[in-house]
């Protein structure tokens, strides 16, 4: 699975950039959609997408960073 362009999917218009395999995979969102939201609410929202991929293995770990543009300035 390409974790990086499903993500993208979900996210259009977000610059995402992933690095690592399997159990040391590192994923960078920064994304509009995230103005206004906390850090746990970030992960909420990605890992809800995710979700399938971990129930069936297929995914086991993932190091998320969520940011918003505003953030990154």
């Amino acid at each position: 699975m390409d974790i990086a362009q499903f993500l993208r999917t979900k996210f259009p218009e977000a610059e995402i950039s992933f690095d690592g395999e399997n159990c040391n995979s590192k994923i960078l969102i920064i994304s509009k959609e995230f103005e206004g939201m906390n850090s746990l609410q970030r992960h909420k929202l990605v890992l809800s997408f995710l979700k399938e991929h971990f129930q069936t293995g297929e995914l086991h770990a993932l190091s998320l960073r969520t940011k918003s543009p505003s953030e990154i300035g």
